[in-house]
């Protein structure tokens, strides 16, 4: 199995969870982190898209796979106002569903690359072969899952956190009276 693999997935998981585990304020470099990373991991990691045929389309899999993940992952992440140094902000808090979610997917991923070294390697070796899939257009389609759970948690992080900071509270003026 390459060690990029192991690399990429492990540096995803522990950005993650390093950045979401328990309460948390959102903040500015906390939504830029995975940004960041992101930009820096797929320059790394992928020399050449799929253009056409059975790549192409696994590439885009890999890609819809990644956003319904995140979706999944951010359901278990929801954010509150809170108070920091005396100011009103927004913090997540993320705990065992969450932490869950995110091993069992790159659990997953390296299970499955390991498989396809280890286990079914000749069988997904002949399907590659029969439908013309490179071994990047794989790579690129899980490199693609990885990098948009991320982005989509992300993403979804920052929407949270606008939408209840932008929340308006009703005032005791606004009640009705009974």
């Amino acid at each position: 199995m390459d060690m990029g693999v192991w690399i990429l997935n492990l540096a995803v998981l522990f950005i993650v969870l390093e950045s979401d585990l328990g309460t948390r304020r959102v903040t500015r470099s906390r939504v830029l982190r995975p940004v960041i990373s992101a930009a820096a991991i797929v320059p790394i990691f992928i020399d050449e898209l799929a253009t056409s045929g059975y790549g192409l389309m696994l590439e885009i899999a890999g890609t819809v796979a990644g956003l319904l993940l995140g979706l999944l992952a951010s359901a278990f992440m929801p954010v509150h106002e809170g108070v920091a140094k005396g100011r009103r902000c927004a913090k997540s808090r993320a705990g065992v569903g969450y932490a869950l979610t995110w091993i069992a997917v790159v659990g997953a991923r390296l299970a499955f690359a390991y498989g396809t070294a280890h286990v079914f390697g000749r069988q997904l070796g002949k399907w590659m072969a029969t439908h013309s899939v490179s071994g990047g257009a794989l790579t690129d389609a899980l490199i693609f899952m990885a990098v948009v759970m991320m982005l989509t948690r992300t993403a979804l992080l920052q929407a949270k956190a606008r939408a209840t900071l932008t929340h308006i509270q009703p005032t005791e003026a606004a009640l009705p009276v009974e």
